[in-house]
């Protein structure tokens, strides 16, 4: 399971449960490869937070959704977030999100399109106020 991509500690629990092992033989699969460090969690937080990042443009909101609903504690999810976006300007993450959707045009055609991309981007993760001025600069 390990050898495609990172795993969190929950998301390994929950396939080895699937497959009918007993309660205790995960208990002590989760404890050793936790030892070995084969599961980190802070790892695998860093590594979906870059991902959703740097190719899906995703914004902070939709980030740390994404690493909590892989399992990851809601304080380890914020660090790993917080750890990533600091190197990142939010502005430009916003535009690349945007300019993608466009589809390499420069303006948005009309205000159905503008509710369109408002609610994408919002849905992305990015911050309502800060799509909103960015969709009317852009209108």
């Amino acid at each position: 399971m390990l050898a495609r991509r990172e795993l969190s500690e929950a998301q390994v629990r929950q396939r080895l449960v699937r497959r009918g092992h007993p309660p205790d033989d995960v208990d002590e699969t989760i404890a050793r490869l936790r030892e070995e460090r084969a599961i980190d969690d802070t790892r695998v937080a860093e590594s979906i937070a870059r991902t959703q990042t740097s190719l899906k443009k995703r914004g902070k909101l939709r980030v740390r959704q994404q690493i909590e609903s892989a399992g990851i504690t809601g304080a380890t999810a914020k660090r790993a977030v917080d750890d990533v976006f600091a190197g990142i300007d939010d502005a430009a993450l916003l535009e690349a999100s945007l300019l993608k959707r466009l589809h390499g045009r420069e303006r948005i055609a009309d205000d159905r399109e503008l509710q369109r991309l408002y609610r994408y981007l919002v849905g992305q993760g990015f911050d309502p106020d800060r799509v909103l001025a960015i969709l009317r600069k852009r209108s």
